[in-house]
């Protein structure tokens, strides 16, 4: 159990200009959630004490998105250690572990954030820990300088960095926590003397230490502070979430026959002994309860999937969509806003919505619920133990009775009682010799033409 207050100042002030896009970079998405969505959901999971978001001006887009967290602004964009003061007011009087990261930055873990703080309580009292790793390529990454006894001595960015400095493997991934009584101490006498004139959070780590304070560093994996200023670099790490997202449903009992070809949400939940064919593709919001097996080309969003039903291939199921146990859902069939109760079938080329089907009920072919009138939505009600033939048309708002049936071809438009025949369709006409005096009609005038 921590002890210690904690707060977290993220920083997302960055506009994401090579994004070339309308929208702070922050909220461009990853596996369904915006990245800053990602950043907050692993900050709430340490259960801080109070969390600041560091927003740039004209940002009420990304305030809307963190609220009701409250928002700082950093009316110019002139280095890290500028976005922390920003934050000075929101943390007055707080004095315990301020954790800083970055709203781009959606696989970082909670696990690897509480080992920062965790340092923070090393006996040496460091007043700043900052995450390290190794990536394969150093690039442009600010360097570590470590003591042999492992007290983290500086950091250096890597324009300002001597080639043997350069040649340093350990990197700065951006993430620290700041003793809270420390902290804007440090900050204010942060300078811009530097290649870029900004204000570096990472000279942190020279002040503290020319204070007589400590500073550490704890070791993380390059992968999980990735971050995004490009669209090349969103799809790489939307590559990275899916593997992770893939493992973790298979490691829970879920089979992906083409892990590579489905497509999962942040939030997808999938019950034990599902199998997922290839090209499946799951929105925000899905549920899908044990022994399920779900075709290839399914689209799923904000929808519930009940034990035992089978879905697909090529079906829509749209938000709203309630399938309760044993439901079969076929090829080219459309589902919105709409409880399907246990045991009933759809299988073939039909939409189905704002409508609630009884229990074992049989859809058929190409039978459509006319729910909206061109001004308001309609609700169709179907019973339990219906078949509805091929080809009918249910003119919303309209119900079905129990055991009821409904004739091939048929337009319902008035409701049907239990156990009643419906029929509504034109009576059918048989005019015999007709088709033969049809075809000898056009047979003789391409002759007269020729």
């Amino acid at each position: 159990m921590r002890h210690t207050p904690l707060a977290c100042v993220v920083l997302a002030a960055g506009r994401g200009t090579r994004m070339k896009s309308a929208y702070p970079k922050v909220l461009h998405r990853i596996a369904g959630r915006t990245m800053i969505g990602h950043v907050m959901a692993t900050v709430q999971a340490l259960d801080p004490d109070h969390t600041v978001v560091v927003i740039g001006p004209d940002m009420d887009a990304v305030a809307r998105e963190v609220a009701p967290l409250p928002t700082a602004v950093q009316a110019r964009q002139l280095g890290t250690a500028d976005a922390v003061r920003a934050a000075r007011e929101s943390l007055a009087g707080f004095t315990g572990d301020v954790l800083v990261l970055y709203g781009d930055t959606p696989l970082v873990q909670s696990e690897t954030l509480q080992a920062l703080i965790t340092a923070r309580h090393h006996p040496s009292d460091p007043a700043v820990v900052v995450l390290g790793m190794r990536p394969n390529d150093p690039a442009r990454y600010g360097r570590l300088v470590v003591s042999p006894r492992g007290e983290l001595e500086k950091i250096i960015e890597y324009l300002d960095a001597t080639p043997d400095e350069r040649a340093l493997t350990l990197c700065n991934a951006g993430l620290m926590v700041f003793d809270g009584m420390r902290l804007f101490d440090i900050i204010d006498r942060i300078g811009n003397d530097n290649a870029k004139g900004e204000y570096y959070l990472t000279d942190a780590v020279t002040i503290a230490r020319a204070s007589g304070y400590s500073s550490r560093m704890v070791e993380g994996s390059p992968t999980e502070v990735l971050g995004v200023n490009a669209r090349v670099e969103l799809a790489e790490i939307e590559h990275l979430m899916q593997t992770r997202l893939r493992r973790l449903a298979m490691d829970s009992g879920a089979t992906l026959v083409d892990p590579s070809s489905v497509h999962l949400s942040h939030d997808t939940r999938l019950g034990r002994d599902v199998v997922v064919a290839p090209n499946v593709v799951f929105g925000p919001g899905v549920e899908v309860e044990d022994d399920v097996e779900i075709r290839s080309f399914c689209h799923l969003e904000h929808v519930r999937i009940g034990t035992g039903s089978t879905i697909g291939p090529f079906a829509r199921l749209r938000p709203g969509a309630d399938l309760a146990a044993d439901v079969q859902v076929g090829n080219f069939v459309e589902i919105k806003n709409s409880r399907i109760e246990s045991g009933s079938k759809i299988n073939h080329l039909s939409y189905i919505g704002d409508a609630a089907i009884g229990a074992g009920t049989n859809i058929g072919a190409g039978t459509i619920t006319c729910n909206y009138d061109g001004f308001a939505k309609h609700r169709t009600d179907i019973g339990s133990g219906v078949f509805v033939g091929s080809n009918t048309a249910l003119v919303a708002p309209v119900t079905v009775g129990d055991q009821a049936i409904i004739g091939a071809g048929s337009v319902i438009t008035n409701d049907v009682a239990d156990n009643a025949l419906a029929v509504g369709r034109a009576r059918q006409r048989v005019l015999g010799g007709w088709a033969e005096r049809f075809r000898d009609m056009k047979t003789g005038k391409r002759a007269d033409s020729t």
